[in-house]
């Protein structure tokens, strides 16, 4: 009888090992299975080949380049120059030097301008906002020169306007002789400043940039369609440029959100209109795909409560004072490790806004962000009383450290 029972006993101890290593193993299955997932969620391939002489991916909320080649290269840039002339027109009307109702006298050069054309008559007038239209939409030699001549006078005031504006927005290997394009000698832009120029205009003028999505415009009774074919095949794209000459090539900049992100692609100097649209796509899916613009900090973010010696109040909220955004491999978000700096005595007085530490964002040992951490509130000096006590602290503690 002892023998059975003992026998039962060592089955079922046996059976509740069993039980628990075969929940452990199954746990340790799950876990293991949770982190091959996560690192290959990380995996980001190289980007895509373009067919193309120069190119760019930005986020255009971060203005972080997430793919480039040949960048920085002065190329003649064709009607994607009517870009840069749409944003000093968007920067006079908001100046109130001028407006969309202004009646623009159509002058001989406009007239004649070759390339394509919004078709308007020599001698008349035409509403301002129908010469934006007609430039942006049908892409108007005729209208750039119009509008052009409308601002600055001249052609090549104009293009004076345009070459200062490009230095201000910090566009270095771009050079402006013309508002439309055509090739001139010296007229150039490279895909790096052409991707700065779009997302300044993006962000700065939303409502001028929705003209940019529209998909044709009709004009003396002519109907012509936006020559951005992607508008038509994308449902994210809602904007912005196409450009050809024979020296420039086909080009194009595309914009497109998606899942809160919007993305630039910058191709220049490929060899077909399906070209130009195909490669921006590749782009745009490579970044959308791989990427995620990521909120660090909504502003005046606390990321620490720190002790505070001779002040009214004992502690301080230390933070970051503007709203941050970075660009980081979709799905990492939970990884990004912070490494806070505080300096290591903090006495009153400390005003509202201080310098007090330095804030480090990484992930797989690349820095993301790097910035100042500041007081979120001033602390005023306490009482004598207060000042003395806090002093002798310090000094004892001084002592036994």
């Amino acid at each position: 009888m002892r023998a059975t029972t003992d026998s039962q006993f060592m089955i079922k101890q046996t059976s509740i090992h069993f039980f628990w290593w075969a929940f452990l193993g199954a746990l340790l299955c799950v876990v293991s299975s949770n982190a091959v997932f996560a690192q290959q969620a990380r995996i980001i391939p190289r980007a895509p080949d373009i067919a193309a002489t120069s190119y760019v991916l930005m986020d255009a909320t971060t203005g972080d380049i997430l793919v480039e080649s040949n960048a920085d290269i002065p190329l003649p840039p064709a009607s994607l120059t009517k870009i840069m002339t749409d944003y000093v027109v968007a920067i006079e009307l908001e100046n109130g030097n001028i407006s969309l109702e202004d009646e623009v006298y159509i002058s001989v050069k406009a007239w004649q301008m070759e390339g394509s054309k919004m078709f308007i008559q020599e001698g008349t007038t035409v509403l301002l906002e129908d010469l934006v239209y007609g430039m942006v939409v049908q892409s108007g030699n005729d209208a750039s020169v119009a509008l052009a001549e409308h601002v600055a006078g001249s052609e090549d005031a104009f293009a004076d306007m345009m070459n200062q504006h490009a230095e201000i927005l910090g566009m270095e290997n771009s050079y402006f002789i013309n508002a439309h394009g055509m090739p001139q000698d010296q007229h150039v832009m490279s895909a790096r400043d052409l991707s700065t120029l779009a997302q300044a205009l993006i962000e700065r003028f939303p409502e001028n940039y929705e003209i940019y999505s529209v998909p044709e415009f009709t004009y003396n009774g002519i109907r012509q369609p936006n020559r951005n074919t992607l508008l038509f095949q994308d449902r994210n794209v809602d904007g912005m440029k196409t450009g050809f000459t024979e020296a420039a090539g086909y080009c194009l900049v595309a914009s497109a959100t998606r899942d809160g992100m919007r993305l630039i692609a910058v191709v220049m100097g490929t060899d077909s209109v399906n070209s130009r649209a195909i490669e921006a796509q590749k782009l745009l899916t490579y970044g959308f795909r791989f990427y995620e613009t990521h909120e660090l900090f909504t502003g005046n973010e606390v990321l620490s409560s720190n002790e505070v010696w001779s002040g009214k109040s004992n502690t301080i909220d230390i933070g970051v004072e503007d709203q941050v955004f970075i660009t980081i491999p979709n799905n990492s978000s939970d990884e990004l490790v912070t490494d806070l700096q505080i300096d290591e005595l903090l006495r009153a007085p400390i005003t509202a806004g201080d310098v007090l530490g330095q804030v480090t964002i990484s992930f797989d040992d690349q820095v993301y962000y790097q910035g100042e951490v500041i007081a979120l509130q001033t602390i005023e000096r306490g009482s004598l009383i207060k000042r003395i006590m806090d002093w002798f602290t310090l000094f004892f503690m001084g002592l036994f450290s």
